[in-house]
């Protein structure tokens, strides 16, 4: 780990004597902006490296003074550095063996996030409504910005689906493991019986993707105009501003009326589809790895069922991380960052156990 420690210190200062003398680099605003990303990636490893070696300096320096001194009140203060250091090193040995384990490219990445109504008819749409106000909530509480991107919404306001962005620095890595099927159980609003149902929808995390990163021939897309549909202001169903995209290879079709403009309808529908792609991509690449897939938080599969939402005993439970919250009202008021810190720190311990 420390032959590792030092090539990662090494191309550290390397970066930085360039930022400060390459006139060059600075110019070159995308190269510039790059090289930046990659210094301030590399900072908080060297910075606990350098804390790792000035510490470790520090206990030989009071392992010799144990050795070569007569004074006894010195020994005694030595051997107390010593005490102190070999706790210190412990710790940043830890801190650096986390900090070691390779980022998901996709972390740092604007998102797409689809909700879907699942089993349970009404009851279900009205649960996706309920996810897509508590994700926007916690969203905000970030600093994350959220925009529809598209949405299908029922006369009682559930959502059959809804689809939105989320753009902030990491805001995939703070959403990721929300892929999966969500369960709520409760007694409906249209239940006079009052009998709990249990109704599902299911989430589905999708990283932005750049135009290199998936590449779409213009003959393999079929654009469509449409009028909009659905509850709405005096443009609703006026002006044909929808637009309906069909990709002819995977029968993809992607509908988007948000927007008042055809032109921004198609451009987010565009946006959609190639995070559409982009996750076939993923999963196909996940399914040649799939050992690999045991040392994570779940496999982020739609089909999996990931937590519970218990109204009648105001509980909620994630079930790959066995954390149950006896916080419910608050949770789906948008405070469910308590539960995505659990989810980061399971999938890291995972990992570096998956090393060792």
């Amino acid at each position: 780990m420390l032959d590792k420690l030092r090539q990662i210190e090494e191309k550290y200062s390397s970066i930085e004597f360039e930022l400060s003398n390459n006139n060059s680099l600075i110019m070159d605003a995308k190269l510039y902006a790059k090289t930046i990303k990659e210094y301030n990636s590399l900072t908080p490893i060297v910075e606990k490296y350098r804390e790792y070696i000035s510490c470790e300096k520090n206990l030989e320096d009071a392992q010799l003074i144990i050795s070569e001194s007569d004074d006894a009140d010195m020994r005694e203060l030595a051997a107390e550095e010593i005490k102190d250091a070999k706790q210190r090193l412990d710790t940043l040995r830890q801190e650096l063996t986390v900090l070691l384990i390779p980022r998901d490219p996709n972390d740092d990445k604007n998102i797409m996030v689809e909700i879907r109504a699942g089993a349970g008819g009404e009851e279900a749409a009205l649960f996706a409504a309920v996810l897509y106000r508590m994700y926007t909530m916690y969203a905000a509480s970030v600093g994350f910005k959220t925009s529809v991107m598209s949405a299908n919404m029922t006369e009682l306001g559930g959502y059959k689906e809804i689809v939105f962005g989320v753009e902030g620095d990491g805001a995939y890595s703070r959403f990721k493991f929300e892929s999966g099927v969500h369960r709520v159980q409760r007694v409906p609003e249209t239940e006079s019986q009052g009998r709990i149902q249990t109704s599902t929808a299911t989430v589905a995390v999708l990283p932005e993707v750049e135009d290199v990163e998936i590449e779409i021939k213009e003959s393999d897309l079929i654009y469509e105009s449409c009028k909009s549909s659905g509850a709405g202001g005096q443009h609703i169903n006026k002006t044909e501003s929808a637009v309906r995209l069909t990709h002819k290879p995977t029968g993809i079709v992607i509908e988007c009326q948000e927007e008042r403009s055809q032109f921004k309808n198609k451009d987010k529908a565009l946006k959609m589809l190639k995070a559409k792609l982009y996750d076939i991509k993923q999963r196909e690449q996940s399914d040649q790895i799939a050992s690999d897939r045991k040392n994570q938080v779940g496999t982020g599969d739609r089909s999996e069922k990931i937590r519970t939402y218990n109204y009648p005993q105001s509980r909620v439970t994630d079930h790959r991380i066995g954390v149950t919250l006896y916080s419910l009202d608050s949770f789906v008021n948008g405070n469910i960052g308590g539960m995505i810190d659990a989810l980061i720190s399971a999938d890291t311990a995972a990992k570096i156990n998956s090393n060792e």
